[in-house]
């Protein structure tokens, strides 16, 4: 007697192995960043990228500003790039240094290619993990869009790389943007930077911020005017401590 439950598994699974060996044949996989073709065990990218992201993914930098700097450079915490700078928040943690495919990757994640999550998510939760905060966070928050950005975009990329995260701390969304800002690419200077985002934030009404540790989440800090913005709001609702996760820093001469 022929097991007939039995023999449509069997052509169920020969003939899914049959169409996606033929997938693979007709559309090799290619990589997320520079679209050359990646065998199918690359992990998204091709060598020649990961060996990018190796070499500007360093783990020598400023846990007060986050820019390079050998650890023999840093004094009291801080290195003569940021020592006489106001800095809100207490700590930063980063993946890497905004360059080569690191800032590739970042650009196409922000403006689309939102599989690229599944690259990202590997690096900033490496950075989360050897951080000097990671056991002390109540709370993750995304940097916010404006709602007009946010429409325009489709996504916020900050809160996308929060939901990647593993720590048992939940992401919270009561920090928003109010006024809508220029993009800081187009500033040139701290000062306009900071100008451009001076009273932009705001925490919504019954907040659970106060007396929390929060850790604030965004894709690039490049003078840390948007964060500082984002952790003196949070510290003016009450939060104790507020940390920065980010993918890269950019800026290393600012």
């Amino acid at each position: 007697m022929i097991n007939h439950t039995r023999t449509l598994t069997w052509f169920k699974k020969t003939g899914y192995a049959a169409v996606y060996g033929l997938g693979h044949l007709l559309w090799p996989g290619v990589c997320v960043n520079c679209n050359s073709n990646i065998a199918e065990t690359a992990s998204a990218l091709c060598a020649d990228c990961w060996n990018e992201l190796a070499s500007v993914c360093t783990p020598d930098y400023c846990r007060r500003c986050g820019r390079d700097i050998s650890k023999y450079g840093i004094y009291d915490d801080a290195c003569p790039n940021c020592r006489s700078e106001e800095i809100h928040f207490d700590a930063i943690a980063r993946a890497g240094i905004y360059d080569e495919a690191l800032r590739s990757v970042i650009l196409a994640f922000k403006y689309g290619k939102t599989e690229l999550d599944l690259v990202l998510a590997g690096l900033i939760n490496s950075a989360l993990q050897v951080s000097s905060f990671s056991g002390d966070i109540d709370l993750f928050v995304p940097v916010p869009l404006h709602w007009r950005r946010r429409l325009t975009r489709g996504y916020n990329q900050s809160h996308i790389l929060a939901t990647k995260l593993i720590h048992p701390a939940k992401i919270n969304t009561d920090l928003v943007r109010i006024r809508y800002t220029k993009p800081q690419p187009g500033m040139l200077t701290p000062a306009a930077r900071a100008k451009n985002v001076a009273g932009a934030f705001a925490v919504r009404y019954k907040h659970p911020f106060a007396g929390r540790r929060i850790c604030l989440v965004d894709d690039v800090k490049t003078t840390g005017a948007t964060l500082n913005e984002c952790a003196n709001t949070l510290k003016q609702a009450g939060a104790s401590k507020v940390f920065a996760l980010v993918l890269a820093v950019a800026g290393q001469n600012v």
